[in-house]
């Protein structure tokens, strides 16, 4: 088994490889603007950091969000584009358990990403392998009593203190914790977010930010 994994959902471009029982190499960087620029050389040095070409590997993993619009297509189309020229299964999983994963804390807890709009993606989590329900988008104030006494994860919780007061680290996504916990769930025989042989479907939770215009002048000839 080689495993490549990509996450773009968040501000960290990061990329890991892992061959089933521990990772290889990884490359993590964030930069909110430049998804697009920096995943296809983050992958390159994975690589070559391992030693390996890409036509060894067996499988993709991608983080499916949720996530801002753009930056989440970028990771998504690049390991269907990846699973689709190599001929190897894509497994889809959430952005979030990603982080649960990261932090490693027993008992339950809170993941939060930064959805910008004054929001954050979120979601609850029994341990670091189990998420309680769907991922949501809210703002923070209005989830308070929901995530009251609990520790938080990731760049939403630091974000916003006052409501989340224990926030701890990772901050930001990790692919190695992405496809450690992936290698896990392949070995237990468990399921992705997306069905063997389809396309991981990505979690936006509400519309782009670019919007059609309304009432917009019309330019061309009648």
């Amino acid at each position: 088994m080689l495993l490549l994994a990509v996450d773009t959902a968040t501000p960290a471009v990061t990329v890991a490889l892992h061959d089933g029982e521990s990772v290889l190499a990884e490359s993590n960087q964030v930069d909110a603007r430049r998804h697009g620029e920096l995943l296809l050389p983050s992958v390159d040095k994975v690589l070559a950091g391992a030693g390996l070409k890409l036509d060894a590997v067996t499988g993709i993993v991608v983080g499916v969000g949720p996530g801002p619009y753009t930056g989440l297509r970028v990771g998504l189309v690049t390991a269907s584009t990846f699973a689709s020229v190599l001929g190897v299964p894509v497994y889809g999983l959430c952005t979030l358990d990603g982080l649960a994963y990261a932090a490693g804390i027993e008992g339950p807890f809170v993941v939060a990403t930064d959805a910008r709009r004054k929001e954050v993606y979120w979601a609850r989590y029994e341990d670091p392998r189990t998420r309680v329900g769907e991922p949501a988008v809210d703002r923070p104030a209005e989830i308070a009593e929901q995530v009251a006494g609990l520790p938080a994860v990731g760049q939403g919780a630091l974000l916003y203190p006052e409501v989340f007061p224990d926030a701890r680290g990772p901050e930001h996504q990790s692919a190695a914790a992405l496809v450690s916990l992936a290698a896990e769930r392949l070995a237990a025989g468990a399921a992705f977010e997306n069905a063997e042989g389809t396309p991981p479907a990505p979690l936006y939770l509400r519309r782009p930010d670019a919007q059609v215009p309304k009432n917009y002048k019309v330019v061309t000839p009648q």
